[in-house]
């Protein structure tokens, strides 16, 4: 029964208390130094809010019949509500704040809330948060993608495409993993639609923009596999023309995009072997070991350690007396062949062997074309260049007559292009007229980054992803890619 305040009135028994409170003499007894002990504590108490003060001529109860009067679940050292009340602040303060809405209604005497679906607001506490921000409709047509922006530079994270990924697992149908592909790409040019093309008053704008829209449809993206490896001997007899560089930049691009490359250095200079960080000194093994004492080619192999996926057969210095060597060996002209086709029986296959070789036709250069079933030839945009190119030809035609009938030239780059002047266009467009399913798309243009990079035993793919050289590289490695899994090489 309550009060007309609305607090509870005390019982017979409480009033009995304090009748015999009043009655007992002035001396202190154990009971009352205890709630002496107790009262002191919870005033020195930083933590708890203090409860309300009892009339000071009223002393504490006999331990059996407070231990009656307090209610269940409350401390020994809880104050005694003045008048038979109870302060319902002091009960709220010391609700932990963790609790549930329940039990802050329970102590502050209020009815607990019901919802509207029939359950309390405790089990409406109780349950998990709901996160807005997931998207249950993964699937959908509307992709959106975060930009992030790396050390080294723009890197795009396709969270969808990665997503997919996961799904679908290397063990995928290949339709299935085909529409991920054609999905990411749409998706893909349709994010770099959207980024507005500056007019032709603003050079500099337009190619900052031109560099967005590459970055976003390239980095990142996961290249196809080619139905079958593909050996390419990069080639040309004319020196300068960016034959290494091209060889380790596009094997970086074509590793870093889900495929395993493997270069191969024939040139006893070790250029490649410098870029791609590679230990070749006299003692190491090397692409030497295996065309003149017959190791194996795995042997040699060194994994490059700023790119995943690519791997390389260095060059030493003693590969400068192969040719001499190779004069009296049996079949030296399919020697480097023999041990590619040993490493792909042992289960090692790569999907892509890109072989560097040195700007002349020497047996090394022989090897690599009879190993190789494509030539990739890389072009400077001079005229110069031209005529190089025309001896290299001739020699292509005399090793597939005699030598190796599936030799091809497949693919022509054009690097060192220069935008800013008609000689480079003029070239581009005479090699395009004569060659026009071999030249890709792609031009590679004069890069300070491209230079840079190999001092510091990196590829540019990985010393500035970001720079136009780096984009170049991604974009032709793409291109390359595509015709493989097409098997238009």
């Amino acid at each position: 029964m309550g009060g007309e305040d609305g607090h509870p009135v005390a019982d017979d028994t409480s009033r009995v208390a304090a009748g015999e409170a009043e009655a007992t003499p002035a001396g202190p007894s154990p009971a009352q130094d205890e709630g002496a002990a107790s009262e002191a504590a919870l005033v020195e108490s930083p933590t708890e809010a203090p409860g309300p003060t009892a009339d000071a001529g009223l002393d504490q109860s006999p331990p059996q019949l407070e231990a009656e009067a307090t209610p269940e679940g409350a401390s020994e050292g809880d104050p005694s509500p003045a008048d038979g009340g109870t302060d319902t602040r002091a009960a709220a303060a010391q609700v932990p704040e963790d609790s549930t809405s329940a039990d802050r209604s329970a102590s502050s005497g209020e009815t607990p809330r019901v919802s509207e679906q029939g359950g309390s607001a405790a089990e409406a506490d109780r349950k998990p948060p709901v996160d807005n921000a997931v998207d249950e409709t993964s699937e959908s047509s509307v992709v959106e993608r975060r930009i992030d922006s790396s050390e080294a530079g723009d890197n795009i994270v396709d969270e969808h495409a990665r997503d997919r990924s996961a799904r679908l697992g290397s063990d995928a149908l290949p339709e299935a993993r085909l529409h991920a592909e054609h999905s990411d790409r749409a998706d893909r040019d349709a994010l770099a639609a959207a980024i507005p093309t500056p007019g032709d008053d603003t050079p500099l704008a337009r190619e900052l923009a031109e560099n967005a829209r590459r970055r976003i449809q390239l980095t990142g993206r996961r290249f196809p596999k080619p139905e079958s490896p593909r050996v390419l001997t990069v080639a040309n007899q004319k020196g300068g023309v960016g034959k290494t560089t091209t060889t380790v930049n596009v094997a970086a691009a074509l590793a870093q995009s889900g495929l395993k490359a493997l270069v191969i250095d024939l040139d006893p200079q070790g250029n490649a072997s410098t870029a791609l960080g590679i230990d070749h000194h006299a003692e190491v093994p090397s692409i030497y070991d295996v065309l003149v004492d017959g190791t194996k080619l795995l042997d040699v192999i060194q994994p490059c350690t700023t790119v995943e996926n690519l791997f390389c057969a260095p060059a030493t210095i003693d590969l400068a007396g192969a040719e001499i060597e190779l004069v009296s060996l049996v079949a030296r002209e399919s020697r480097l062949e023999k041990a590619i086709a040993a490493a792909g029986q042992q289960g090692h296959e790569f999907d892509y062997i890109l072989i560097d070789c040195p700007p002349s036709l020497g047996l090394l250069t022989v090897n690599a074309m009879v190993a190789a079933s494509e030539v990739f030839i890389p072009i400077q945009c001079e005229y110069y260049a031209l005529e190089g190119l025309s001896q290299l030809l001739k020699n292509i035609d005399l090793v597939r007559v005699h030598l190796n009938p599936s030799l091809h030239v497949s693919t022509i780059l054009l690097t060192m292009y220069d935008g800013r002047t008609r000689l480079s266009a003029q070239v581009a467009d005479e090699v395009r007229e004569h060659f026009p399913e071999q030249v890709l798309r792609t031009t590679v243009p004069r890069s300070v980054r491209v230079s840079e990079a190999p001092s510091f035993g990196e590829t540019v793919m990985t010393y500035d992803p970001a720079s136009s050289g780096a984009l170049a590289y991604l974009e032709a490695a793409g291109e390359m890619a595509d015709r493989g899994a097409a098997g238009r090489t």
